[in-house]
């Protein structure tokens, strides 16, 4: 490396007055600070939870005039104390995606296009279906004659986000209805 005299001054001088510059307040850091506040000036603070796994980190939702301004990790959360990973930090601009399906869809089989439906009109089409596929597929009996009461078509997937209680009564429900096959989103 071939240093001259004209740019070793240059750096020695450049270095002093980025010093000096910083010592006297002009830090990008206040500037960034201030310009945070501006953005969320007013908005109410939302914590909600990370859908991604099962760690369920909170994050900080500022809300103003009924759309999300800004998220951000919340430090009160023992486990990950603020600290997001790539998909948390990126909750921002997947929840104002305006490409984000916001209503129930549905497609009708052998159909091109996607028709608009209410959320009761889902709750009770999913339940028929399972009737259906349970009332067709149900076995009383293995092939020793055993009973077994059971159905092999229907399997059960939890979510990380329910809590204790939620998948107790969940995985009662499914064994109810005769699911033996029934794992959860946070082991996978």
């Amino acid at each position: 490396m071939n240093i001259t005299r004209r740019n070793f001054i240059k750096a020695t001088g450049l270095g002093a007055a980025t010093i000096t510059l910083g010592n006297i307040g002009c830090s990008s850091a206040s500037a960034q600070g201030y310009s945070k506040q501006l953005k969320i000036k007013g908005a109410r603070e939302v914590i909600s939870i990370c859908p991604y796994c099962s760690v369920c980190c909170h994050f900080i939702a500022h809300v103003k005039d009924g759309k999300v301004v800004s998220t951000e990790g919340d430090p009160g959360y023992p486990v990950s104390q603020g600290a997001l990973c790539a998909k948390g930090s990126a909750m921002l601009s997947q929840i104002n995606d305006n490409k984000r399906v916001l209503n129930c869809l549905y497609r009708a089989p052998f159909s091109d296009k996607w028709e608009e439906k209410s959320y009761g009109w889902m709750v009770d089409r999913v339940a028929q279906k399972i009737k259906e596929t349970r009332d067709k597929h149900f076995k009383e009996k293995n092939e020793a004659g055993q009973t077994v009461n059971r159905i092999d078509e229907i399997f059960h997937l939890g979510s990380s986000q329910m809590d204790n209680e939620e998948l107790a009564v969940t995985g009662q429900a499914m064994r109810t209805m005769g699911v033996v096959h029934i794992d959860h989103q946070a082991r996978v």
